[in-house]
């Protein structure tokens, strides 16, 4: 996103000189700390379907839950109307931030009180997933429209000089909050985790739960949004444009002609197919190596070391898809990723014949670092270099509407493959009842009745397995007859892509 075009008065510095990076500092690390909470709740909403994962929750269920992380995919349905509805006294920014992030904070002390008693109390009271999901997704709804508002006012917060500020504090915050989130909390969450390296003492839980977890972050927000409500200012010193005040409907007559374009058509729907290959070795690896016996927190920890990894490769990839034809990267970096997800297969089966009491042995972790670290290369050549080709075709004229509509295509093109990769993971599974010969386990009632029976269901085909191997298929199938259109999209002339508009 670019900053506003527009005059504007340079604030008074006290030197009379251009406002620098240390003038801004409180503007900059407000910034970061929104950021930081906004990550707080996608991190949780991640950490959610390990937790149920532990608790033996069906992949049904988890496909269900998968909903929960749409909503920031979806922004754009409802971004035009936070851009155009406001209270002028208030501010633009303000009016959305502050109610938000009220919301979040009440909601979330709220379910402190109830989270507890969804997932379930252990003792034959399963997981309550649809009031998890409706909660969760109502949690990510609000942080969407809280980076909708943050995102906004980011441009205006910091002179055009410091606002390149605010692509880093996006994703320094946003990082930092997942972190807290998720990996934080599922190591501080975990009783082993914490007997083993924070006590002296074994006890039988975490140092915190996630009620705990909720409350603490609830209060963190309404102090911290109290504060930004009372003492942080809006500049009222920029000159919104015309492209800033445009009416709503205008905005989504904007999308519609943009979408309905030839070249932007058939690149939405190539980018909507093009990840169904990697979805199963996406959402449901993880969740496998967690019903294998993997640690969650261990899991979650391995995402420390690749901090580093997911700094640096965006700036090496992006020498690639810095000329004319990013989505050749794209489309070299394909194949890689789709055999990754068979590695990924064989690495869940793997898992449980190196298991030993003590838990895994060292180099076990090391293969799946090793993994994991393949995994993050070739997934981000494909995502810088569908970025690369976003920004190069859209109109400059309305850049910001353009590509976000791209972006939020992209987006969803990974969402739906991995929440259909996850639904599918049980009717593919073949079980046989043992010990009670003419019981099935085809459904949970004749599995309910095996067990009455005496006998106990065990499974002779994983369906994960088997829709690995179909995803590959399916993967390099478009490789081979979509990938080479994909890839002539980059031939369009520049006319294809500006959006004919009449003001």
């Amino acid at each position: 996103m670019k900053a506003p075009e527009g005059p504007r008065t340079p604030p008074n510095t006290g030197t009379g000189g251009l406002p620098s990076a240390p003038q801004e500092l409180g503007s900059i690390l407000l910034l970061l700390v929104l950021y930081v909470l906004q990550g707080i709740p996608l991190g949780l909403a991640g950490s959610v379907p390990l937790i149920l994962q532990s608790k033996s929750a069906s992949y049904t269920d988890q496909a269900f839950f998968s909903f929960v992380f749409w909503p920031f995919s979806l922004k754009l349905l409802w971004a035009p109307l936070v851009d155009a509805v406001y209270l002028r006294g208030f501010g633009r920014r303000k009016s959305w931030l502050v109610p938000t992030q009220y919301i979040l904070g009440l909601f979330m002390i709220y379910m402190s009180t109830q989270v507890d008693m969804l997932l379930g109390d252990g003792k034959g009271r399963g997981p309550d997933v649809v009031a998890l999901t409706v909660t969760f997704f109502l949690f990510e709804f609000l942080a969407a429209t809280q980076d909708i508002a943050v995102d906004g006012w980011a441009l205006t917060m910091l002179s055009r000089e410091n606002v390149g500020y605010a692509s880093t504090c996006n994703s320094v915050g946003q990082t930092a909050g997942y972190f807290l989130g998720n990996v934080l909390f599922l190591a501080l969450e975990s009783a082993s985790f914490c007997n083993k390296y924070l006590r002296f003492q074994p006890q039988p839980q975490g140092i915190v739960t996630l009620s705990d977890f909720l409350f603490f972050w609830g209060a963190v927000f309404l102090i911290t949004t109290t504060l930004v409500a009372l003492l942080k200012k809006e500049n009222k010193e920029l000159t919104p444009t015309k492209e800033e005040t445009k009416g709503i409907t205008d905005t989504y007559r904007l999308l519609f002609s943009i979408i309905k374009m030839p070249a932007v058509l058939t690149f939405c729907l190539l980018i909507l197919t093009a990840k169904v290959g990697f979805s199963a070795a996406d959402a449901v690896t993880g969740l496998k190596l967690v019903e294998e016996g993997v640690p969650k927190e261990h899991l979650a920890l391995l995402a420390v070391p690749m901090v580093p990894l997911q700094i640096i490769l965006p700036l090496i990839i992006s020498k690639y898809t810095a000329g004319p034809q990013p989505l050749n990267t794209f489309y070299k970096a394909m194949p890689f990723r789709l055999l990754l997800g068979l590695e990924f297969a064989f690495l869940v089966w793997w898992t449980p014949k190196v298991k030993h009491e003590g838990g895994f042995p060292v180099y076990y972790y090391v293969v799946v670092l090793l993994s994991y670290a393949l995994h993050q290369i070739s997934l981000y050549s494909m995502y810088v270099a569908i970025m690369a080709f976003n920004a190069k075709v859209s109109d400059p004229l309305i850049g910001g509407t353009y590509m976000t509509l791209l972006n939020t295509v992209s987006n969803l093109g990974g969402n739906w493959p991995s929440t259909v990769a996850l639904w599918l993971v049980d009717p593919l599974t073949v079980k046989e009842c043992a010990g009670a010969r003419e019981q099935t386990c085809g459904t949970t009632v004749a599995a309910e009745l095996c067990t009455k029976a005496g006998g106990s269901c065990v499974t002779t085909l994983d369906g994960y397995y088997v829709e690995s191997v179909i995803c590959v298929i399916l993967g390099f199938g478009w490789w081979f007859l979509l990938g080479p259109k994909f890839k002539k999209l980059q031939d369009e002339g520049q006319t294809s892509w500006k959006c004919k508009r009449t003001n």
